[in-house]
């Protein structure tokens, strides 16, 4: 499970002492631990669906970070951002593309939004792009 795969990471990171690594993997590693308790799981481990959401979540974030640092022009940090997204996108899968997201839609039988967005939430929750998926699902109405 991811969940397991971040913490094993984490732990052979500070075993390196690998400072980038160590540092998005903990924050990743605490989101999931988060997320687990808002839940309810307790101890119990996260979903993978939910740990792929927060890694794609994690990532756009630092997209926004780095932004902040290039327009700054801080070009170390623009570097250790790229890093830690480098070490996070080892753990992600490949996301589904537009023409995956329309066969999909199409093999359903109500193509209502609503029904869709459960559909892939569902059944492909982490590997595809909510918002593309609301957007070729609007062109089915």
């Amino acid at each position: 499970m991811l969940f397991d795969e971040i913490a094993k990471a984490n732990m052979q990171a500070l075993k390196d002492h690998d400072k980038q690594a160590r540092s998005i993997l903990s924050v990743v590693y605490g989101k999931f631990k988060l997320e687990s308790i808002e839940q309810g799981l307790g101890a119990k481990e996260l979903p993978d669906g939910d740990c792929l959401r927060i890694l794609s979540k994690t990532i756009k974030e630092l997209d926004e970070e780095k932004a902040g640092y290039e327009k700054a022009k801080r070009p170390e940090q623009v570097f250790e951002i790229e890093a830690q997204k480098q070490v996070l996108s080892r753990f992600l899968p490949q996301m589904m593309s537009e023409e995956e997201i329309r066969k999909e839609i199409e093999k359903l039988e109500d193509k209502k939004i609503p029904n869709v967005m459960k559909h892939f939430k569902a059944n492909f929750n982490g590997l595809c792009d909510m918002g593309l998926v609301s957007k070729i699902a609007k062109e089915y109405l």
